[in-house]
């Protein structure tokens, strides 16, 4: 097995339950939160405007698949960190991240236009549409916290992948599945793509920040059998 597979191996396997509780507990109180909004907006709600761009983005609602992935894909950076207190300063910007959002839905509440949530699902196959249309409601739209967290997972995940020198296939995989998250989106009409250039622009800025500033990960690549602890 290479050194990069051993790396991350071995910090997969670092406290696993105690990191899946965590990110699972992280994830309901920001649902708790989340729809709590939803259902009662503060402010008088905005409908986003479509943009070209919309209309050349084909509806496609087997996307739901890649747009429900976002749940296991920002489970990795956490999972991939070397102590727990590097993980307790991931929970922190993420958690400022989800805040800002929030706050956003609280101060502006959003939809996107109804006509696109009337489209119809399709056929029987695509339950799993149907499904998350009747949890996820067309309200909280911009900006996309989908997309936010996404970028903000993806630009770890890659910081993660690079510390422990692994290959770019997985970088180009990692990249793959940012932006099938990111497409899905608008392809299964949740959000309108000026919701999701302010979400990318939200995740991308906590990312670079949270990079700079108590940033968790050590250098691996040279000594990948030593991970210093943060």
């Amino acid at each position: 097995m290479p050194d990069w597979a051993r790396t991350l191996a071995r910090l997969w396997c670092f406290q696993p339950l105690t990191k899946i509780v965590l990110i699972c507990g992280f994830t309901w109180i920001f649902f708790i939160a989340y729809f709590e909004l939803l259902r009662g907006p503060a402010h008088p709600v905005t409908v986003m405007p479509l943009t070209p761009l919309d209309a050349l983005i084909p509806f496609r609602p087997g996307a739901v698949w890649a747009y429900v992935s976002l749940w296991v894909y920002i489970g990795i950076a956490p999972a991939l960190l070397p102590t727990m207190a590097a993980g307790y300063r991931y929970a922190a910007w993420a958690a400022a991240l989800c805040g800002s959002g929030l706050l956003c839905f609280w101060l502006w509440p959003t939809m996107v236009p109804p006509s696109l949530h009337a489209v119809d699902a399709g056929s029987a196959a695509e339950a799993g549409f149907a499904l998350l249309r009747g949890i996820d409601a067309a309200g909280n739209a911009c900006p996309s916290l989908h997309v936010a967290s996404a970028v903000f997972s993806g630009m770890w995940i890659a910081r993660v992948l690079r510390a422990a020198g692994a290959p770019g296939a997985l970088q180009a995989i990692n990249l793959a599945w940012l932006l099938a998250i990111v497409w899905s989106t608008v392809a299964i009409r949740q959000h309108v793509v000026l919701d999701v250039a302010a979400g990318a622009a939200l995740g991308l800025a906590f990312g670079l920040v949270s990079s700079r500033w108590g940033s968790p990960l050590p250098a691996v690549r040279a000594q990948p059998a030593a991970i210093i602890p943060a």
